[in-house]
């Protein structure tokens, strides 16, 4: 079965130094991917993205709707890293990092490669009448590929709805969690149908990264490439003759071979290179048997191919780590001050200060606290002042968790106190006489 009007493409089984690397870079961001949303911390799974309860953990560290901008911070770090990175290291992210590309190449094609064989084997299968051999290949790598996309879709639901919850469906009668029983299999589906016939055309057309490629790269970018000076003109090696006139290129055309998304990259930079540095490996195998140095393609800037000069980082580089840091710092900051318990406190509106019969001036306010933890806390509302005299409308001492409480009081005040028609005032939240939370507001009264 192949998509109408598409060509599929056969990329040789890589081999190399670098591919290694990349295993082992693909081995740890998988354990890490599939544990995630299953090991605890605090009592909190890893990470969590529940965008439908709008609930994020990271490490144990809850947030919630009021930290949407702690939230929205983040996806701005992490969208100036990936531009810092490309403008950088070109687009390494893709090839090394992202989990499209480590599933479908280092766990999906090479179930492929480990059960119909290297590419002109699997070209000859598909050409192939539908012999028993073939049905039983066929039908063995799709039921792999099946099993493979159910255990994605199932932790991609874990980091969406806890893995709690994702048990709960799993163990529990299906009449009970229809939803999120068609959930799951609804994205197997599209996991199964991503790795197994859309494929690179995820990267090539569908991801809107590659496109950025053109606006973010410059001649100081670190990126695979096919150094032209050195290996053009290409011509095909010929026994006992050396040619000096020629390049170091044999025009074989493995780099070609074993590129995932089919392009030739002696052709230059293009929207479809991905970094894998399959083309790497290949060529460089290749140079080792004829004898010449390494590296005809490798990670170089358009500069050094051009103009010989070494590698360094331009002007736009340092500015987008620039940004990069004061963001984290200013992120860092909003972290390190974050309260587990928020606290906002606000006058009665409508309402104006009340002069009590002994002499006593009081304000009415509305308090909400809000706890960010999994626990639940009995805490103390009390005014930072020992003086002043806090009179509850409404007194729940009890806070539960990922919950909110509201409280209705009056402040009450010595006239001797207040420092002129405004004054401030702090209150202070406890609990086991530590203090978990404060909050600023101010006291109205005239002089």
């Amino acid at each position: 079965m192949k998509l109408i009007g598409r060509k599929f493409l056969y990329p040789k089984k890589p081999a190399g130094k670098l591919y290694n690397y990349r295993k082992w870079v693909s081995y740890v961001l998988l354990v890490f991917l599939f544990a995630a949303p299953f090991l605890k911390m605090k009592g909190e799974q890893w990470v969590l993205l529940n965008f439908l309860d709008r609930k994020f953990v990271f490490f144990g560290l809850i947030f919630t709707p009021q930290d949407f901008y702690l939230f929205a911070l983040a996806m701005l770090i992490f969208m100036i890293f990936i531009v810092c990175f490309t403008v950088i290291l070109g687009r390494l992210w893709c090839g090394w990092a992202c989990p499209q590309t480590i599933f479908m190449e280092m766990v999906f094609r090479r179930i492929e490669y480990w059960i119909e064989g290297d590419a002109n084997q699997q070209k000859k299968l598909d050409a192939q009448l539908w012999t028993r051999e073939k049905i039983l290949k066929k039908g063995f790598k799709h039921f792999l590929f099946l099993l493979i996309s159910f255990a994605i879709a199932n932790t991609f639901l874990a980091y969406i709805i806890g893995s709690d919850v994702l048990y709960k469906i799993v163990t529990e009668p299906i009449n009970q969690h229809f939803t999120g029983f068609i959930s799951i299999w609804f994205f197997t589906f599209v996991f199964y149908m991503v790795f197994a016939y859309v494929r690179e055309v995820v990267c090539t057309v569908i991801c809107p990264y590659g496109r950025l490629q053109g606006v973010l790269l410059d001649n100081q970018s670190l990126i695979v490439a096919y150094n032209e000076n050195r290996g053009e003109p290409r011509a095909h090696l010929q026994k006992n003759k050396v040619d000096l006139s020629k390049g170091d290129c044999i025009d074989c055309g493995l780099c070609v071979q074993v590129c995932p998304t089919g392009i030739d990259i002696r052709q230059g930079t293009q929207l479809e290179c991905v970094n894998c540095t399959a083309c790497i490996d290949s060529c460089n195998e290749v140079m080792l048997k004829i004898n010449k140095p390494q590296n005809l393609i490798g990670f170089f800037t358009q500069d050094y191919i051009q103009k010989q000069t070494p590698f360094k980082l331009g002007l736009r580089a340092y500015g987008y780590t620039a940004v990069l840091f004061v963001v984290v710092l200013v992120f860092s900051s909003l972290i390190y001050k974050r309260q587990n318990v928020q606290t906002t406190v606000l006058r009665a509106s409508g309402t104006t200060y009340q002069v009590r019969p002994d002499g006593a001036i009081s304000n009415l306010y509305n308090a909400e606290l809000i706890n960010k933890t999994n626990k639940d806390i009995n805490f103390v509302f009390k005014s930072d002042n020992p003086a002043d005299k806090i009179e509850f409308i409404q007194k729940p001492v009890y806070l539960p968790k990922e919950g909110t409480v509201r409280l209705t009081f009056f402040l009450i005040k010595n006239p001797k106190d207040l420092t002129g028609f405004k004054t401030d005032v702090l209150f202070e939240i406890k609990t086991n006489n530590e203090i978990i939370s404060t909050a600023e507001t101010t006291f109205f009264a005239l002089p």
